[in-house]
């Protein structure tokens, strides 16, 4: 077939799902015909079928047919480019050899899915300084949570934190404005955690999470202030188990029982914000990285009646 291209994946790509890498690649690619292609085998990784999952290994070729005209036009993704680069550097809280840690801001995702296009997954090459190779991705955070989130700079730091975020041995502190108060000021919430179509529900059979947290500051009964740390890692942990316990988080679509409550004054966002990430016990000396506050939470603050210092 006349255009068709065999391209090899590159080690920065090592790991990356099929579907991802299309997002990049062919932003103008809809999830519907990527489908479609690989359903007709049109689509091949080493000569084999392919589907959207697939996580793609370094060295491998893939074959390709003609999808110049998904690509966005060379000039808008060299400006695309040029913007995100300039956006993405000015994230950057903290970078050593081993790590960069940005401040994501909410509404930003962290990788690309259906209709997504613009994602920090997207935006990795701007953060290699002195590397030849992009940083990796170890852990997520929700698209318009705000806050820390942690790249790694090479494959042995990927490894190390990957482990450590998957069996949580480091200390991650959220801060929260919250509907309604906690009856206790401090205190752990245990609740298995299960996915219930959309979002994840407390039910006997899910598994085991618990969140621990303490109420800074307080509105009567009708704002709260809360710092909550995820003792487990269930997706949506915070938000639901907020939920849970009659206080959801103000500007949640999904948690915040039958209807999410728009208040007046507040901006729209979801005031979920991820503070701060203690790396201490991983390399054995003192590294805590936090991530200032967002504006809209200063202004809610002064809305409220809210004291925080940072």
């Amino acid at each position: 077939m006349s255009g068709v291209k065999i391209i090899k994946i590159k080690s920065e790509d090592d790991g990356m799902r099929l579907n991802r890498w299309f997002l990049r690649e062919y932003p103008g690619l809809s999830l519907a015909r990527l489908q479609k292609l690989l359903r007709t085998k049109q689509i091949k990784v080493d000569g084999k079928r392919a589907e959207t999952s697939t996580k793609l290994v370094a060295g491998q070729e893939m074959r390709l047919p003609p999808l110049d005209n998904e690509k966005i036009s060379d000039e808008r993704q060299r400006s695309s480019f040029e913007y995100d680069e300039s956006y993405v550097l000015s994230l950057v809280l903290y970078k050593n050899k081993d790590l960069i840690a940005i401040n994501k801001p909410s509404g930003l995702a962290v990788q690309g899915g259906s209709g997504t296009v613009r994602h920090v997954d997207g935006m990795l090459d701007a953060l290699k300084f002195e590397n030849d190779e992009r940083p990796k991705l170890v852990h997520r955070i929700d698209k318009d949570t705000s806050g820390v989130l942690i790249l790694a700079r090479n494959r042995k730091s990927a490894e190390l934190l990957t482990k450590a975020f998957r069996e949580k041995n480091l200390h991650k502190t959220y801060l929260a404005l919250v509907r309604g108060c906690p009856s206790k000021k401090s205190g752990e919430i245990k609740a298995p955690l299960e996915k219930n179509g959309e979002k994840m529900a407390v039910l006997p059979q899910g598994k085991p999470a618990v969140t621990s947290y303490h109420v800074l500051d307080e509105v009567g009964k009708k704002f709260a202030l809360v710092e909550a740390s995820p003792l487990t890692g269930r997706t949506h942990q915070i938000r639901a188990h907020l939920e849970y316990i009659g206080c959801p988080i103000v500007g949640d679509s999904k948690y915040f029982g039958e209807k999410r409550e728009r208040i007046a004054g507040l901006k729209d966002k979801l005031y979920l914000h991820a503070y701060k990430i203690d790396l201490s016990e991983i390399y054995n000396k003192k590294l805590v990285i936090s991530a200032p506050v967002p504006e809209y939470f200063h202004e809610a603050f002064q809305t409220l009646g809210i004291e925080f210092k940072e």
